[in-house]
């Protein structure tokens, strides 16, 4: 019994001495992290950087080349039309690359689709689509932006809500001429819910995605909110709470203001409800609508464009 007894008391003190070593090995790692290996919390801090975007703005008109540097000094990217604009009949940033190039800017090609009323019989909406196509792939090689680099074009569709089959058709024309001439299909949506019938809603960029192959999204979601308004914002909302999760590009701005949608933000716009550059004399009254993006280049999925 004796030594049975001894045997015991020695296991206990062995095990509570045990307990206190794991004990101090658990503090160890929890107050100072380095023991837990080399430089372990700044490598887990290194994988996982705070999500970082970038504001820039789309307009219809060229700013004009005296402008570029003060608007540089807010935004980081530019849209680039590559075909006369949404109500516009002649397109004033053809030829302009190369001024945005010089003062630092990154690029968001644009491509102004059709309306559904353009794709009514004997319009075939899906040759429609392939041969829009083949203008945009062909205006951005003339613009300086080479095939096989990753550039996206982004298809404006200006309507929202369900697409009827003939704007499916268009887009999938579209985005598979755009892919086989060695482009990225893109596509300007709507990211605002719609209702339906039955207490159902939808939204315009959901609907593309599950019935087009489209390989990058900007969508247009001006509501206050999630929009924080005409705002020049350094670190700008993520695309991704524009409506539509995997958005690469969000427009939360546009000029004129829509009053139904922005009544919590309509303070943030000018008096007249548009959305202007901020104080610049050379910009004048250019009227914006405001982006914000994952990518100072937006349009450069893959290698940065070739200047």
């Amino acid at each position: 019994m004796r030594r049975c007894d001894v045997h015991v008391t020695r296991s206990k003190r062995a095990a509570v001495a045990e307990i206190l070593v794991l004990c101090v090995a658990i503090a160890a790692v929890l107050l100072f992290p380095r023991a837990a290996g080399p430089n372990a919390a700044s490598r887990t801090q290194a994988g996982n950087p705070p999500p970082q975007t970038y504001l820039g703005f789309d307009a219809n008109d060229y700013p004009g080349d005296d402008a570029l540097p003060a608007l540089r000094r807010t935004f980081t990217f530019s849209g680039y039309w590559l075909n006369a604009p949404p109500g516009a009949k002649t397109n004033s940033w053809i030829g302009k690359r190369a001024e945005l190039l010089k003062d630092g800017f990154g690029f968001l090609l644009l491509f102004n689709g059709r309306l559904a009323k353009e794709l009514q019989p004997p319009v075939d909406p899906g040759d429609s689509g392939a041969r829009d196509a083949e203008l945009a792939v062909a205006a951005a090689q003339r613009e300086g932006f080479s095939v096989g680099n990753g550039i996206v074009i982004f298809l404006d569709m200006e309507e929202g809500g369900r697409m009827l089959p003939t704007q499916i058709n268009y887009i999938r024309g579209w985005s598979g001429r755009v892919a086989s001439s060695g482009f990225l299909a893109g596509v300007y949506c709507s990211g605002i819910e719609v209702k339906e019938e039955k207490g159902q809603t939808i939204t315009t960029a959901d609907d593309i995605h599950k019935r087009a192959p489209v390989t990058a999204y900007f969508i247009y979601n001006d509501a206050c909110p999630p929009s924080p308004g005409c705002a020049y914002l350094k670190n700008p909302p993520q695309p991704s709470q524009s409506g539509f999760a995997g958005a690469r590009v969000w427009q939360f701005a546009q000029s004129p203001r829509r009053r139904n949608f922005t009544a919590h933000c309509g303070a943030t716009y000018s008096s007249d409800g548009n959305c202007y550059p901020p104080a610049s004399r050379a910009a004048g009254r250019l009227l914006l609508d405001l982006d914000s993006s994952v990518s100072p280049d937006p349009s450069a999925l893959g290698t940065h464009n070739s200047q």
